[in-house]
């Protein structure tokens, strides 16, 4: 009799969600034959078959396993028959407390804060914070660095007294897996000093040429065409320029981790929430090449069949908020620990002066928004005038289509 477990699938994961089994309980299975989805903080896992033979499910659909839970066991009839059943891992909410672990302590606290510990020589990882929500603050540092002990305030449990107010109106609803992921990564980003720099590129020379190779490359490479490969050349090129906002930041160490390979994100919408997949060494493909993959790789995400490779080491991200066609302008979260991210908008018909005339032209409207502790204002205008540079020209366009 041979056991499936829950093993780590990477990037550190300990806890999945059994989201759908793919086989009947009692079922016969071969080899490598997928036998249960499972929902992890990144994608959703297709966990195959290590043997044939009949299997037995341990857990049931829509419960938490562990890395090392047994999921289902596989053999002949009489080994099943042995197996004990293990019960279904409890979906528990995690309740409020006043003394909160030391990791979560650490994230309670603003990079000045945790800087002003570090002076001071104060261990953070020791302090109940006294802020809202046991916040470590400014003043906490302070009285520890003069030996003062501090009062912890309780945290005021706002949702129970709403749930009260509003008996019966009120639905609490468990986080997936994917929508922790996104919710744990949104707090590490908003760690990073946003800033952002907004501006308009005429998309003209852009659009004309998407327009006339359109229906050459769908008919001899099965491709549809977008705007999307030619930004992300563009943005490749613009990364060669301006080197730092193709880096992250150690906080830790204050050093820039410059990356010299180029692995572009790009935010796709999924139906358990927004993923970014990667594509990797994108000066090395065509536009060819790149309209391929960034269309195969947004299909494994709508279609949750995207693995964790094809989400991991991106240097550089790019959120294309235009394909919703609305909006104008928006301010994109950096996929931290990423230096910058870059929101392509809705290209659309503008009234524009051109040599002294209004005129009629297709404008693209972009947001970068960068981490200021990196890189300042005047670099982020040089990176938006060298995308407009590129994406404007007739030349650069045509050589890449």
């Amino acid at each position: 009799m041979k056991e499936i477990k829950f093993v780590d699938v990477g990037e550190g994961i300990t806890e999945g969600h059994v989201r759908k089994w793919l086989v009947k309980d009692g079922e016969t299975v071969k080899e490598d034959q997928p036998v249960v989805q499972v929902e992890t903080d990144k994608a959703v896992v297709n966990v195959p078959a290590p043997v044939s033979g009949l299997i037995k499910q341990n857990v049931p659909e829509n419960s938490n396993v562990h890395v090392g839970d047994t999921i289902a066991y596989i053999g002949e009839a009489s080994e099943l028959q042995s197996a004990a059943t293990k019960p279904a891992a409890p979906q528990q909410q995690v309740p409020e407390t006043q003394n909160m672990s030391v990791k979560a302590r650490e994230v309670m606290a603003t990079p000045a804060v945790r800087k002003l510990a570090r002076d001071l020589g104060v261990d953070v990882s020791k302090i109940n914070g006294t802020g809202p929500e046991g916040r470590i603050i400014e003043n906490d540092i302070r009285s520890v660095a003069h030996g003062e002990v501090l009062q912890s305030r309780p945290i005021p449990k706002f949702s129970e007294v709403l749930e009260e107010q509003h008996e019966g109106e009120v639905e609490r609803i468990p986080l997936s897996q994917v929508r922790k992921a996104i919710a744990k990564n949104m707090e590490a980003a908003w760690t990073i000093p946003h800033a952002a720099h907004m501006d308009l590129i005429d998309a003209t020379d852009l659009f004309d040429v998407v327009q006339k190779e359109k229906q050459k490359v769908q008919e001899e490479f099965g491709v549809n065409l977008t705007f999307t490969p030619f930004i992300i050349k563009a943005v490749l090129e613009v990364l060669k320029e301006n080197p730092r906002f193709n880096a992250s930041y150690d906080h830790e160490k204050l050093e820039i981790i410059q990356k010299k390979y180029y692995h572009i994100g790009l935010a796709v919408g999924s139906p358990s929430g927004l993923k970014v997949v990667v594509l990797k060494d994108v000066d090395k493909k065509s536009i060819i090449d790149i309209a391929k993959e960034s269309h195969d790789l947004s299909d494994k995400a709508r279609n949750e069949t995207i693995t964790l490779d094809e989400m991991r080491d991106s240097t550089f991200t790019i959120s294309n908020i235009g394909s919703l066609k609305a909006g104008f302008f928006s301010v994109p979260v950096i996929n931290y620990p990423e230096v910058a991210i870059l929101g392509i908008h809705m290209i659309r018909d503008m009234p524009v002066v051109k040599d002294g005339k209004i005129v009629i032209r297709k404008i693209l409207p972009y947001s970068l928004v960068f981490d200021h502790r990196v890189v300042d204002g005047a670099e982020a205008v040089k990176f938006g005038n060298s995308l407009a540079k590129y994406l404007e020209d007739p030349d650069f366009l045509e050589m890449l289509g």
